[in-house]
């Protein structure tokens, strides 16, 4: 029904950029919350950055000022930039989003595939 297909991860070197991407795809009534969450080796999965259709968005401190998140919601896409990377940045980042497929349907939280970020030099 509902599918997230991410791109954009890869290595770079420690102060560069990166630019995460996911389009949401397959049949839904609404999206409300995208967003993505992270998880390191050993790590628990932690929230990086939310935003709702309404436009308040929401950031973990550790990437607050260097992380962008946004979304085109003609494209049904969420986006990610990530500035001034840093090696504790490595991790799986695993976008989100909160949809109904249905007008009378609760709402439920679809997960992308993950897309690998390394930052390493």
């Amino acid at each position: 029904q509902v599918q997230l297909v991410e791109s954009g991860g890869g290595l770079v070197q420690p102060g560069g950029s990166l630019r995460l991407s996911c389009a949401v795809t397959g049949s839904f009534f609404s999206i409300n919350v995208m967003g993505w969450y992270r998880q390191a080796p050993g790590k628990e999965r932690e929230l990086v950055a939310g935003t709702s259709s309404g436009g308040p968005t929401n950031y973990a401190d550790s990437v607050k000022g260097r992380f962008t998140i946004s979304r085109d919601n003609a494209r049904n896409t969420v986006y990610l930039q990530m500035n001034g990377l840093k090696p504790e940045d490595t991790a799986v980042y695993y976008c989100y989003a909160d949809a109904r497929v249905s007008f009378i349907d609760v709402t439920r939280r679809s997960w992308g595939q993950g897309t690998q970020v390394t930052v390493a030099s």
